[in-house]
C-alpha cells in the first residue's frame, strides 16, 4: 500500500437481537413523542371516509351476492331432480334464458305421499297433472297462460280427454307434445313442482300473502285422513310453505262450491306474482343465500344450474304480466264428466297474446 495513503476505517458489526414476544419493544414506544388523544381521532375521522363506506357496503353486498349465485349452483348440481330421459327429446332448442325469448311449460302433479289415507289417492306413477301454467319470458318478453286441467283435448292413442290425463298415460314428455300440437308452439324447458319440497321455499322466503275469500279445503282427505286442511277467512293472509301449496292444489273450496278450475288457476298465479314480488323485496336480500339453496331442490327441470339461473334472472327483471286463463265452453262428456272445450279461434286469440307477451 503507498504510503500517501490511509488505511481504510474499520466498521463493527452489530446483530439486532431478536424480541421474544410481538410487540415488546416498549423502549422505543416510550422514546417515542407523544400522541394527543384528538389527533388519534383526527386519524381515524382520515381514515373512515364516505367514500370508503360506500365502497365497503358495495363490496358487502357483492360478497353477498357471489354467495347466493354459489349456492344456488352447488344447490343445482346436488339438489335439484331431472325429469325422464324423453323430455329432452320432445323439447324445441332456445337461446339463454335472459337473452332471447323462453316458453316454459310448469306442471304439478297430483300424486299424493306416500301413506296417504286418501281414498283412490295415486300414490305411484307420475299422476295427472294438477297444474299446467305456460310462462314466456326472457328478451324482454313476460307472459303467463294457465290452461284449466279439465280441458278436453285429443290425447294420440287414448282418444278424447282432459288434458291433465296426458301426465298420467305418458309422464311429462306426453304433456309437452299435446300442448304443442294443440296450441301451435313450441315448449323449450320443462319445470315440475316438486311439492315435498316446495314448503320449504315458500319459508325460505319468509312466507306469501294471500288476499281474497274465504278458503276452506281438505287436501289428501284433510287432516282426518292423514292430509292437510287449510282454513283462511276473507281478507289479507300471511301464508307459511304447506298453506301455499295447499291453496295451489284446493280444487274444491268448501266455502265457495260454486268455484270452478278457473279460480285454481287465478290462485296458482296470484301465488306465483307474490313469490316474484316478495324475492325482490328488501327483506328477501337477507334471506338470498337460503332461498337460492331451496329454489333448486323445489323443482324437476332439465336445466342445468346455469340456465336455470339465467331464467329466474329473467323472470325476475321483466315485468309483472296479466293473470291470463284459457277459457272456453263447458261442457259435459259421457264417461269424463264436466269440463270444457276451447274453439280454435280462442285457443289461437290466447297464443297470439303470450307469444307477443
Amino acid at each position: 500500500m503507498p504510503a500517501d495513503r490511509e488505511p481504510p476505517p474499520q466498521y463493527t458489526r452489530y446483530r439486532a437481537r431478536r424480541r421474544l414476544w410481538p410487540g415488546s419493544g416498549r423502549e422505543e414506544a416510550a422514546l417515542a413523542p407523544p400522541v394527543h388523544p384528538g389527533e388519534r381521532r383526527g386519524a381515524w375521522r382520515g381514515r373512515i371516509t364516505p367514500g370508503r363506506v360506500v365502497l365497503g357496503l358495495l363490496a358487502l353486498v357483492i360478497g353477498w351476492l357471489a354467495l347466493s349465485v354459489l349456492l344456488f349452483l352447488l344447490s343445482s348440481h346436488l339438489e335439484r331432480t331431472s325429469p325422464p330421459s324423453d323430455v329432452t327429446s320432445v323439447l324445441d332448442p332456445a337461446g339463454f334464458p335472459l337473452t332471447s325469448a323462453n316458453n316454459i311449460l310448469v306442471l304439478g302433479s297430483d300424486r299424493r305421499p306416500k301413506g296417504s289415507k286418501e281414498p283412490g289417492a295415486e300414490t305411484t306413477g307420475p299422476g295427472r297433472s294438477d297444474t299446467i301454467m305456460l310462462i314466456r319470458t326472457g328478451g324482454g318478453h313476460s307472459a303467463r297462460l294457465s290452461i284449466p286441467r279439465d280441458t278436453f283435448v285429443e290425447i294420440p292413442g287414448h282418444g278424447v280427454q282432459k288434458i291433465n290425463a296426458a301426465h298420467a298415460f305418458g309422464g311429462p314428455a306426453l304433456s309437452i307434445s299435446v300442448i304443442e300440437h294443440w296450441l301451435g308452439i313450441p315448449i323449450n324447458h320443462l319445470v315440475e313442482v316438486d311439492f315435498e319440497n316446495f314448503p320449504q321455499l315458500i319459508d325460505a322466503m319468509g312466507g306469501v300473502t294471500y288476499r281474497g275469500g274465504c278458503i276452506v279445503s281438505r287436501l289428501d282427505g284433510g287432516f282426518s285422513r292423514g292430509g292437510y286442511t287449510l282454513r283462511l277467512r276473507a281478507g289479507t293472509h300471511q301464508l307459511n310453505g304447506k298453506q301455499a301449496l295447499a291453496l295451489a292444489r284446493t280444487r274444491e273450496n268448501l266455502c265457495a262450491p260454486n268455484e270452478t278450475d278457473l279460480q285454481r288457476e287465478e290462485h296458482q298465479q296470484a301465488l306465483f306474482t307474490d313469490m316474484k314480488s316478495r324475492l325482490l323485496s328488501p327483506s328477501s336480500f337477507l334471506r338470498l343465500p337460503l332461498i337460492a339453496w331451496n329454489a333448486p331442490a323445489a323443482i324437476i327441470s332439465d336445466m342445468s344450474g346455469p340456465t336455470l339461473l339465467g331464467l329466474f334472472s329473467a323472470l325476475a327483471v321483466s315485468g309483472t304480466p296479466p293473470t291470463r286463463v284459457l277459457r272456453g265452453a263447458g261442457t259435459t262428456l259421457p264417461g269424463l264428466g264436466e269440463g270444457q272445450t276451447v274453439s280454435e279461434s280462442q285457443r289461437r286469440a290466447a297464443v297470439a297474446r303470450f307469444m307477443g307477451g
